[in-house]
C-alpha cells in the first residue's frame, strides 16, 4: 500500500526535474538553506503557509500532529503568516525552507530570476471560483457576459483575461472585490469570485441561499495551486530532507482526508477564528470536486505535476 501511493524518492525527483525543465522553471540557486539538526537529531524545517491556518493545509498539520513529521525525520515548524504575506521572499531569504505556492507565481518567479522551484502540486485544480445568484439565469460562465463581477486586482494577471477570451468578458463589467460579499449579496445580477472552501459557506450563512459555484479550473483556467515551493539551492544540496518533507506531506494529505480530526484540532489552536463548520465545509467542497485526488493525482496519487501539464501553463 505504501508504494502504490507513495512516489519513491526517484520517482518525485525525476518527475519534479522534468516538471520543472521543461516548464522553464530551472533556475540558478540564491540564498542559504535554513534546515538545520535539532537537538533530538530531528532536521529542523520551516514551512510559511501565507495565510492563516485553514483546511487548504490540512495535510501539513495532519503530518505535524500525528507524527509522520517525526517518522521522517524531520522538526516541522508550520508558519502561519498574515494574508498576503510574500512567502516568495521569505523562501528565497532564507526564513523558510518550504512554502506554499502556486505555478502562475512559480513562472513569474523565474522570469525575474529568482530560485523557486515546485516539487509537488498538492491542488490539481484551481479551487477559485465565481459565485451567481441562483435562480436569475446566471448559470455558466456565458451567461454571465456584460454582467457586474466583483473580482480582485490580482485576477487582471491571473483568470481574467482567460474569461475575456474565452467568453466575452469585458473591463467595464469589472468591480472591486474587498472579500466582503455584501455588496453580491445586494445585486442579485452580479457575480463575484471567491474560493470554492470559503466564500460559498459565508453566503450560505450570511444571505441564507446557496450560490451557484462556477469553478475557473472548468472554464478553462486551471494552473496548479497549493503548490509546495522550496528553492534550487536546498533541492541541490539536500535532496534528501526536500523527499523526506515531500513525502510525510503527502502521507499527511492522505491521513487527512481520511480522518481530520488531528489535523483540524492544530488548525484550531494556530487559527481560533476557524470553526468546525468551516472546517467540515471546506473539507467537504475538496472532496466533491476532487480538487486533491482528481487530475493526475487521480493515477500518479496525491503531488503529481508531469511535464506536459507544466508544458501546457
Amino acid at each position: 500500500m505504501d508504494n502504490a501511493l507513495y512516489w519513491s524518492r526517484r520517482r518525485l525527483l525525476k518527475a519534479s526535474c522534468l516538471g520543472l525543465a521543461t516548464g522553464g522553471l530551472a533556475a540558478c540557486g540564491l540564498g542559504q538553506p535554513t534546515a538545520q539538526v535539532a537537538a533530538n537529531g530531528l532536521d529542523r524545517v520551516k514551512l510559511g503557509l501565507g495565510w492563516r491556518a485553514e483546511a487548504e493545509y490540512g495535510g501539513y498539520y495532519q503530518a505535524a500532529a500525528t507524527g509522520l513529521y517525526r517518522d521522517y525525520g524531520l522538526a516541522v515548524t508550520i508558519d502561519d503568516t498574515p494574508p498576503q504575506t510574500n512567502t516568495t521572499q521569505l523562501l528565497v531569504g532564507g526564513a523558510v525552507d518550504f512554502s506554499i505556492g502556486g505555478a502562475l507565481g512559480s513562472l513569474k518567479a523565474v522570469q525575474q530570476g529568482i530560485p523557486v522551484v515546485t516539487v509537488a502540486a498538492i491542488c490539481q485544480k484551481e479551487i477559485q471560483v465565481l459565485l451567481a445568484h441562483p435562480g436569475v439565469g446566471n448559470d455558466s460562465f456565458s451567461q454571465l457576459r456584460g454582467k457586474p463581477i466583483f473580482i480582485s486586482a490580482s485576477a487582471n494577471s491571473g483568470y481574467w483575461p482567460v474569461l475575456k477570451a474565452r467568453y466575452g468578458f469585458t473591463d467595464d463589467q469589472k468591480r472591486p472585490y474587498n472579500f466582503n460579499i455584501t455588496p453580491f449579496l445586494a445585486d442579485k445580477n452580479s457575480a463575484q469570485q471567491g474560493l470554492l472552501t470559503s466564500e460559498p459557506f459565508l453566503i450560505e450563512r450570511q444571505g441564507g441561499f446557496k450560490p451557484v459555484i462556477l469553478p475557473l479550473s472548468q472554464g478553462g483556467y486551471n494552473p496548479y495551486t497549493f503548490t509546495i515551493d522550496t528553492t534550487r539551492r536546498l533541492l541541490d544540496t539536500n535532496p534528501d530532507l526536500v523527499q523526506r518533507f515531500v513525502t510525510a506531506s503527502i502521507r499527511g494529505w492522505y491521513s487527512y482526508l481520511a480522518n481530520p480530526q488531528p489535523g483540524n484540532q492544530a488548525i484550531r489552536v494556530d487559527n481560533p477564528d476557524m470553526s468546525e463548520e468551516l472546517l467540515a465545509f471546506s473539507l467537504a467542497k475538496l472532496d466533491e470536486y476532487q480538487v486533491i485526488t482528481g487530475g493526475d493525482a487521480s493515477r500518479l496519487g496525491i503531488g503529481a505535476m508531469p511535464a506536459q501539464r507544466w508544458q501546457s501553463l
